[in-house]
């Protein structure tokens, strides 16, 4: 069947669960942006203003106290999770690729809230994480209760959490891109339609609550040839670097702990770890937004620069051995944006002339295209992201291109299939030994061909 029949041969039921899905999905990330909000203000004693601002000015022993409050209930809340039986996955890379789009509800929604509540209080990771398994587990459920085939599951499953991400940060079209692009794997016109539609819908529900303002606020940067020369030079260091990045947190998935006892002392270790950290560096808490929007602006010195571009990858990676969920992707976009602005300071020296904060934004976003092997994704989500990138969009593509290809060639995953790829507790999801083995093969071979397989073609009969 062409892409044009599949289009058509969409029901009026399909087309109703989706507007739902996108309903539900908008709904859950208000709720759980407001639960981050809360968690935050209590932890760290602020009424308002950003996060950062609130952490900077929060006593020292609220910072530790707020990780030693998030360790215990990563301890707690995992090993309540682990007790409900499931019948799905509890993560969307494994419930896309590896178990035909059947996602556990509640433990999903279990682990939504934890993530939430633990990034509120300082925990190293993203939030995106948690409305992203809220919009997969919408999807699994109403495609249960309308007996849909497994091809129509897994769009519905990516579109809700391409939705939720679409939702919490305000970009519809990258929402649905990372849904297609990324946990898909393409983005043929049948695939797009209702991936789209979840994500515009989810992000206008949103609206009521959240507002509509992008997530970073920047100043009018002009073009200027030393950033298409940076963009040239520095692209394939970013790609060699956003490698190094995906690898960390392959291996950080890789060490969480088995045992009862590596469950209990290793968030204890490293919460307690990070919290004396952040009484130095408070930039270390949370997922990293406002350490974005000051790289962003030119506001942080080359020695703090280095600091944190030492310090955040490990804590990031630190607090992923915990077994705490959460999300990449603004960590992996912190990450970026301190590398892109140490190589930026450097080349000051060698072209001046361009703004610091615009080598952020360039190299930012092909760190994140490449470690998320999502070119289309990684540029349109730096442009809603910001609102204000459009003069700046010709050194960003070169340097996307150029990093991209370079994680390609040299065999790099995506960070979320590498994550998954290693994660330890993978034989309880998949079943066996060897599932646990097909589902990396498959992984490997998604990274690379369209996800939909043979078996699941659609179905010329289905409705």
């Amino acid at each position: 069947m062409t892409g044009r029949g599949i289009v058509a041969g969409y029901s009026a039921r399909f087309w109703g669960i989706v507007v739902v899905l996108g309903l539900i999905t908008g709904i859950a990330a208000s709720l759980l942006v407001d639960l981050l909000h809360l968690v935050e203000h209590i932890a760290y004693g602020y009424r308002r203003g950003p996060f950062l601002d609130g952490v900077a000015a929060a006593a020292d022993w609220r910072r530790v106290a707020s990780l030693l409050v998030a360790a215990v209930l990563v301890i707690v809340g995992t090993a309540w999770l682990r007790r409900i039986p499931t019948s799905g996955a509890i993560e969307v890379s494994e419930a896309v690729w590896l178990r035909g789009a059947r996602v556990a509800v509640v433990p999903s929604l279990g682990r939504a809230v934890l993530s939430i509540v633990t990034v509120g209080l300082g925990v190293s990771l993203g939030r995106e994480g948690a409305p992203q398994l809220a919009g997969a587990a919408g999807g699994s459920w109403l495609s249960d209760l309308a007996g849909l085939p497994t091809w129509q599951r897994r769009l519905l499953v990516a579109s809700g959490a391409g939705a939720g991400f679409a939702a919490v940060y305000n970009v519809p079209l990258g929402g649905a891109l990372f849904a297609l692009e990324v946990l898909l794997g393409t983005v043929a016109l049948p695939f797009v339609l209702p991936a789209l539609a979840t994500s515009v819908i989810a992000t206008v529900v949103a609206w009521v609550n959240l507002g509509t303002s992008p997530s970073y606020h920047l100043p009018s940067y002009g073009i200027h040839p030393a950033q298409v020369a940076w963009a040239i030079v520095v692209g394939p260091i970013i790609g060699v670097a956003a490698i190094l990045w995906v690898r960390l947190i392959a291996r950080a998935a890789a060490l969480r702990p088995h045992r009862r006892w590596g469950r209990i002392l290793t968030p204890l270790g490293v919460f307690l770890a990070l919290g004396l950290l952040s009484i130095q560096y408070p930039q270390l808490l949370g997922n990293g937004k406002g350490v974005v929007q000051l790289a962003a602006v030119g506001s942080l010195s080359l020695g703090l620069l280095c600091v944190l571009l030492v310090l955040k990858p490990l804590a990031t990676a630190a607090c992923l051995t915990t077994g705490s969920p959460g999300g990449l992707f603004t960590p992996t976009l912190t990450v970026g944006a301190l590398l892109a602005s140490v190589l930026g300071v450097l080349w000051e020296h060698v072209w001046p002339g361009a703004r610091l904060g615009s080598y952020a934004i360039i190299g930012g976003g092909a760190f994140l295209a490449a470690a998320m092997q999502g070119p289309l994704a990684g540029v349109v989500l730096v442009l809603e992201l910001t609102r204000n990138f459009d003069s700046l969009m010709a050194p960003t593509l070169l340097a996307v291109i150029e990093a991209t290809i370079i994680a390609r060639r040299l065999g790099a995953p995506s960070i979320y299939s590498a994550r998954l790829e290693l994660e330890p507790d993978l034989g309880t999801a998949v079943g066996t030994t060897a599932g646990q083995a097909a589902g990396v093969a498959a992984i490997a071979a998604m990274d690379r061909v369209d996800p939909i397989r043979e078996d699941d073609k659609p179905d010329p009969r289905a409705p």
